[in-house]
């Protein structure tokens, strides 16, 4: 099949997608409570460090933007009450096996592996939690299954961060899989769509610096779709509201 045929084929589809995203509702902060409890949401962030928004190779402007709108939901949520938050890190080896996928990037103890700025100056951020991490999977970090299973009060999992396609799509769907295949009916995955985005490598920039072309409007859509199929949540922001 070419280029043209795959586009005219697909274009309805697209369409219906963007459509899709376009009419996503907010959803009230206090919605997500089971029983009106704001100790049954938790908050789940995933790679937002500086090596992915403002320092390193894989640094991302796009990426950047999300940080405000993921302050500005940690604030809210803290003062409603919410107290379990976890910040899940690429924190590499110099050595790290995914280096053969990926640019090194994240290195401990370099200013890349440091979470950004906006999340230290929060008052409360001694109270999160930090966690280290050496894939694109969180759950497979050492101590991340532990922490979620010393939570059983939680019911909905609110889930922020970068990128849509990699780490945030990784947590979102291991979180949503980990609640079916346990029979958690009550469980939620909830993802805002103005806390997530992923990086942009246009194919002639790629080309010439021999790398894989990566589109972000594309995958940023194309795996909120399939979040979406596969039971998360997708909203378009959270709201302090009723």
């Amino acid at each position: 099949m070419n280029a043209q045929t795959f586009i005219e084929q697909s274009t309805p589809f697209i369409e219906w997608m963007l459509n899709w995203q376009a009419n996503l509702k907010p959803a009230p902060l206090v919605s997500l409570s089971f029983n009106g409890d704001p100790r049954s949401i938790g908050i789940l962030s995933v790679d937002v460090i500086e090596g992915f928004c403002t320092v390193g190779p894989l640094s991302s402007p796009r990426v950047n933007q999300i940080v405000e709108p993921i302050t500005r939901l940690f604030q809210a949520a803290w003062g409603y009450g919410v107290r379990d938050i976890l910040l899940t890190q690429d924190t590499h080896p110099t050595d790290a096996v995914e280096f053969a996928q990926y640019a090194p990037h994240c290195i401990r103890g370099t200013a890349e592996s440091e979470t950004v700025a906006a999340f230290k100056a929060l008052p409360f951020f001694e109270q999160m939690g930090v966690l280290p991490k050496n894939s694109i999977n969180s759950m497979a970090a050492p101590g991340f299954s532990e922490w979620i299973a010393a939570r059983p009060q939680v019911k909905t999992w609110i889930v922020v961060g970068d990128c849509t396609d990699l780490c945030t799509h990784q947590m979102a769907m291991n979180m949503r899989t980990w609640a079916n295949q346990n029979q958690l009916r009550d469980v939620r995955i909830v993802l805002p769509v103005n806390t997530v985005d992923t990086y942009d490598l246009p194919v002639q920039t790629a080309t010439e610096l021999g790398l894989v072309p990566h589109d972000a409007s594309f995958l940023h859509l194309v795996f909120l779709y399939n979040m979406m199929q596969n039971g998360v949540e997708i909203v378009s922001e959270i709201t302090t509201s009723n």
